[in-house]
């Protein structure tokens, strides 16, 4: 199994999210799983310019990074999101990242993949980031199938993750990679991908409507 993360912090690796991130890929790579990460430090990824041109041609037109992250995303079997808390929310770097992900959305193009996130904090409120995190997987094709977050003060160099968090960190990881292995189904995310997959459908055929409506005005004298 090949894992994709995506940190959002601009300490990468070093920071406190991406030693709680490391501690999940040790329990993925003692499953066998081959991993890769990411680090958005704020400008290997523009903001969405809202041209609408993902959807109409497949591909966002802006020249950085993004094309190859989401390539990445549908070559990989699992996807971890990492994040700090930034204001009650996730890393403005990550926000600009899943602005950008419209059309893995609109085709749920992560079908078939498993994700997990990695939140971090200062003073705590991570769950409202981990449900947030969860709901894009879920809304992009892919199943989420466990998280793991953790208060960890201020970021520094002799920062350590906390004892019971690492062992969450390890299980978690391990967790994702056996999710894959046995291809787990998971009721809740079935119904919440159903009713996203047939949201996306009514969209599509009120696009294609008022398309139609227009091309019949222009044609009429």
């Amino acid at each position: 199994m090949k894992i994709l993360s995506i940190i959002g912090s601009p300490h990468g690796e070093r920071g406190n999210t991406g030693k709680l991130l490391g501690e999940v890929l040790k329990g993925a790579e003692s499953e066998g799983a081959a991993c890769e990460t990411i680090v958005l430090r704020g400008d290997s990824v523009k903001p969405c310019l809202g041209c609408d041109q993902c959807h109409k041609k497949g591909r966002c037109p802006q020249k950085d990074e993004f094309e190859s992250i989401k390539e990445k995303m549908i070559a990989a079997g699992g996807i971890i999101l990492a994040t700090p808390n930034y204001i009650f929310n996730v890393s403005g770097q990550l926000k600009v990242f899943i602005d950008r992900c419209s059309s893995l959305i609109h085709c749920m193009a992560l079908d078939g993949k498993y994700g997990a996130c990695v939140v971090t904090s200062g003073g705590g409120d991570e769950w409202p980031i981990v449900q947030y995190l969860n709901h894009f997987l879920m809304v992009s094709g892919a199943v989420p199938v466990d998280a793991v977050w953790a208060v960890m003060g201020p970021t520094g160099p002799d920062t350590q993750v906390p004892e019971k968090n690492r062992e969450q960190a390890f299980s978690s990881g391990r967790t994702l990679v056996r999710a894959w292995e046995e291809k787990r189904r998971f009721a809740m995310v079935e119904k919440v991908q159903e009713e996203h997959r047939k949201r996306m459908q009514e969209l599509i055929n009120w696009c294609l409507s008022i398309n139609r409506e227009f091309r019949v005005s222009v044609a009429t004298p």
